[in-house]
């Protein structure tokens, strides 16, 4: 939706300069309650500002509408809609900010283009149903879901505008007042039975939203508002036009009746295989390409990275934040699964290696502006962001597909080799002095030289095999519950047991603190219970077993033995936090103040830090059952977050890297964005910073391997 200067006479020529602190620059749009308008937050953030019409301000009726529509908004910011940054219902002139969204409407992008091709409506289909889900989850209906409410954004299709009214917007009234809703979207419910709406309001909704997509008319069309109403309710859709594949699942979505339309979850089953591979690049063009490579969507004004082995040397001066965000996700705890602790370092640790290529002269990276930090794309190959972990002055770093290490200290490229990795989870782990590559298990092990990327030995896999590192021993556990422990160092067997308990096995280790301990967790089939074993690495004898109520995905450890866990439902959405206390036998269960979904977390004295899909972050203190603060970090897919000193580190997959303060939960700096060619493509956890005394390292998914000081976050 372009920017528009306010040059008229109307209503809104006397619009606002500001809405609390927020200059507002230009006007997005006007509905019938408000005005959006684009405006940026004082670190450069783009925000979308609404603002209530004067004329309903001095209104109660709409006041109570819109701080409705605050709460309503506020609860289900993630993934799948515009993240609420800030508000004030209770202004004289109410409004909201939600991060900036880049894209055209559906509505727009039909205009323009034409109906959607079946894939990208079976894509679509998908983006809506999952929205709908997480809408849903937390008690919110919509009402009003049509093709001007559904942005078309780079990472997927974003739902706006959340259960409000809008009564320039409908001709239609009751004799209590005015429907919520537009017609030609609406269902019959809603005609007739307005005070029972639920959400299978909103799945009729997406069955029309789904007919304009693929014929650009609604499956009921007159010019007439009270002509369509009729149809809405007595007359079967027009389907003409709409693919056959598709039209089925469409029809039912358009039942007369409530309860014969399909549920998110059912329409997410039929169309799994779609939307686990989201792709908009269809709804988007194709990037612009330097002479160098791919363009890179930064902010405006700053001049695209160079592909290669040239350093990308900081410009000091304003820096503008670019807040893109990236789609949905599930519980997603890889990263921690494979962060055994590299040679006694601290920091997540790392994944491949080889020595296809060794760098030249003009692969010698150069210092940036800020004394002992750089940013460096090594011409390694591969796509995606670079998974990194630190060891012995090493970045050991992987992408799908090849393995390298960089100098730590200048971002120089010492090696790389080529591996058979088809993707990549977490970054390449250091056992026994060795650099093992193949850390998401597969058809074999190798053992790396650090200092040369060659081969020490290889070791053969069965199928269906999966891997962690425990210092200095790989733990293979089989299809059949058997645990092999293998020396890093040789590749050769040590041990091999089986763990107590029926179901799959999952293993979890964690970098310093419990890294001396691998834990062992089978759920029952109904979710109702996960038995967790606590395994010697060295030897494989169980130290202790405990079965616990809950579906419970483990995510850190302290030194006193106590294990942290996320209590999640069938959805992965985290409810509460346990910790479990194997001296005692003790277990504390603290409820999150609201189902997160794609919740990531990490543990630092008592003090957990849970990141969610949809960038709201919350410190929880578990020995007080207290929440600390909360923050609202507009990033929509994030990674596990860490915590260092009185910092919390987390990387967002558009390239940006955060810094919160760890007390206070103010965010306290951010790099910029760094895009790659494929941004448009959903990726999948963005990988964790490695904190490194004063330094953080973190990859981007323009292939750009950086380091900045973290004592000045303000300055990034």
């Amino acid at each position: 939706m372009a920017p528009q200067r306010n040059t008229g006479a109307g209503a809104e020529a006397e619009l606002p300069e500001y809405a609390g602190h927020y200059r507002l620059e230009s006007c997005l749009g006007s509905g019938g309650m408000g005005v959006v308008h684009l405006a940026r937050s004082t670190s450069g953030m783009k925000l979308a500002v609404k603002v209530v019409h004067a004329e309903f301000a001095r209104d109660p009726e709409f006041r109570g509408r819109f701080r409705q529509e605050v709460a309503a908004a506020r609860r289900v910011s993630g993934a799948f809609t515009a993240p609420v940054v800030d508000a004030d219902p209770e202004a004289e002139r109410p409004w909201m900010a939600t991060l900036f969204i880049p894209g055209p409407t559906l509505s727009e992008q039909v205009k323009r283009k034409g109906p959607m091709a079946t894939e990208q409506l079976r894509r679509l289909m998908a983006g809506l149903a999952e929205a709908l889900r997480d809408i849903h989850r937390v008690g919110v209906v919509h009402r009003d879901l049509k093709p001007s409410n559904v942005l078309l954004a780079e990472d997927g299709p974003k739902v706006i505008d959340f259960g409000i009214s809008r009564p320039k917007d409908s001709e239609l009234r009751t004799e209590t007042g005015k429907l919520i809703g537009t017609p030609p979207f609406m269902a019959p419910e809603q005609f007739r039975r307005p005070r029972e709406v639920g959400p299978a309001a909103d799945i009729f909704a997406l069955g029309s939203v789904m007919v304009h997509a693929a014929t650009g008319r609604g499956p009921f069309d007159s010019d007439s508002p009270y002509v369509v109403a009729y149809q809405v309710v007595h007359d079967e859709p027009d389907l003409t036009g709409v693919p056959e594949s598709l039209a089925p699942l469409v029809r039912r979505c358009l039942a007369k009746e409530p309860e014969d339309r399909p549920t998110p979850d059912e329409l997410m089953r039929e169309l799994r295989s779609v939307a686990a591979s989201y792709d908009t690049q269809a709804f988007i063009p194709a990037q612009r390409r330097s002479e160098d490579g791919p363009a890179s969507s930064g902010a405006p004004g700053r001049p695209e990275q160079s592909v290669g082995r040239r350093l990308v040397a900081k410009r000091p001066g304003r820096r503008r934040a670019v807040a893109l965000g990236a789609g949905a996700l599930g519980l997603a705890l890889a990263v921690g699964l494979v962060s055994a602790g590299l040679s006694g370092r601290s920091g997540p640790s790392g994944l491949f290696g080889g020595n296809d290529h060794a760098p030249g002269k003009d692969g010698a990276p150069t210092l940036t502006a800020a004394a002992g930090t750089w940013t460096a794309r090594p011409a390694v190959g591969g796509e995606g962001m670079a998974h990194c972990a630190y060891g012995d002055g090493k970045l050991f770093c992987a992408r799908p597909g090849v393995v390298f290490a960089l100098s730590a200290s200048d971002g120089g490229l010492l090696w790389r080799r080529s591996v058979g990795t088809r993707s990549t989870s977490g970054p390449p782990v250091v056992s026994g002095g060795l650099v093992q590559p193949y850390t998401d298990g597969g058809s074999r092990l190798t053992g790396l030289d650090p200092d040369s990327g060659k081969e020490v030995w290889q070791r053969r896999l069965p199928a269906g095999t999966t891997v962690r590192y425990a210092g200095d021993t790989a733990l293979l556990a089989g299809a059949d519950g058997t645990v092999t422990g293998v020396d890093g160092a040789t590749g050769a067997t040590r041990w091999r047991r089986a763990v107590p308990g029926q179901g799959v096995l999952s293993f979890v280790v964690f970098p310093g603190a419990g890294s001396g301990t691998a834990y062992a967790t089978r759920t029952s089939a109904d979710g109702s219970s996960t038995q967790v074993s606590a395994v010697d690495p060295g030897t494989g004898r169980v130290r202790w077993d405990v079965r616990l109520r809950g579906w419970l995905k483990p995510f850190g450890a302290r030194d006193d033995g106590s294990v942290f866990f996320l209590a999640v439902d069938s959805g992965y959405g985290a409810r509460e936090i346990v910790r479990y206390t194997p001296g005692t036998g003790a277990t504390r269960r603290v409820a999150l103040p609201a189902v997160l979904d794609g919740a990531h977390a990490t543990v630092r004295g008592n003090v957990v830090y849970v990141l969610a899909t949809g960038g709201s972050l919350d410190a929880v203190d578990v020995a007080s059952g207290r929440r600390l603060w909360h923050l609202e970090t507009s990033v929509s897919r994030g990674s596990l977050p860490v915590a260092q000193g009185e910092r919390v580190y987390f990387t967002a997959s558009d390239g940006r890297l955060l810094a919160v303060d760890a007390r206070k939960g103010r965010l306290i700096g951010q790099t910029p964005a760094r895009l790659g060619a494929n941004s448009a493509q959903v990726m999948s956890t963005p990988p964790a910073p490695v904190p490194v005394g004063d330094r953080v390292y973190a990859g981007a998914p323009d292939g750009t391997v950086f380091t900045v000081d973290g004592r000045n976050p303000a300055a990034w």
